[in-house]
């Protein structure tokens, strides 16, 4: 257990998202991306800083840890190969998405690494 919430965990992943769309990332990105308010934004950044999922450096620009990092790239490989399962199944993207969304936090590892084998036999055979 990583010690976050699901709404940790999907600050992270926002994150690293922004970082890899634009290279720099701060508060008032991440609520705009997340349609968030800045208080909740706000709070949510000093606990990953507190847990030591990111640094923060003096122009308010936000860093990863090795720590976050690791987290984020492994909600974020979740939510990309469940958006892509469902989407197999016929669901539409956004819909898919959402659900990934929800489903890569509970998932168990057994079942996930199934369900990302399957995907990757999938492009394979395509």
């Amino acid at each position: 257990m990583n010690g976050l919430y699901e709404s940790g965990e999907d600050y992270l992943e926002t994150i690293l998202i922004l970082k890899k769309r634009s290279g720099n990332v701060r508060s008032i990105d991440i609520v705009h991306e997340m349609n968030l308010s800045k208080p909740s934004v706000s709070r949510a950044v000093g606990i990953l800083k507190n847990k030591g999922f990111i640094t923060i450096n003096e122009d308010g620009s936000i860093f990863l840890t090795d720590d976050g990092s690791k987290l984020a790239k492994r909600i974020y490989e979740r939510h990309r190969i469940l958006t892509e399962a469902l989407m197999s199944l016929g669901v539409d993207e956004k819909t898919a998405s959402e659900d990934a969304c929800r489903i890569e936090h509970d998932i168990s590892e057994k079942s996930f690494n199934k369900i990302k084998k399957h995907v990757r036999d999938a492009r394979k055979s395509d």
